[in-house]
């Protein structure tokens, strides 16, 4: 019977010194708008890959890809926090 021996290091994936820094979790929290507005985008897609659009769910993704571009707009301009009424 042989016995199954793993590594350490790939057992421990998350050393100290493989968190993210303090720049790079700022990097992430200035585009968390960008990622939010993604997301929602993404869900609107989801509901409707089995079904027929229909007007509702045609302005639910217009207004989605709205936000999405609001939302890079405003991170490359180099704003912060959330956008404005995009519609």
């Amino acid at each position: 019977m042989s016995h199954i021996v793993t590594v350490q290091d790939t057992v421990t994936a998350f050393e100290p010194w493989m968190e993210p820094t303090d720049a790079e979790l700022d990097a992430i929290d200035a585009e968390m708008p960008v990622i939010r507005a993604e997301m929602e985008l993404l869900d609107a897609q989801i509901v409707v890959i089995d079904r027929t659009l229909c007007e509702l769910d045609e302005r639910r993704i217009r207004r989605a890809r709205r936000r999405v571009l609001a939302a890079h707009r405003a991170h490359l301009n180099g704003r912060s926090g959330q956008t404005g009424g995009a519609a």
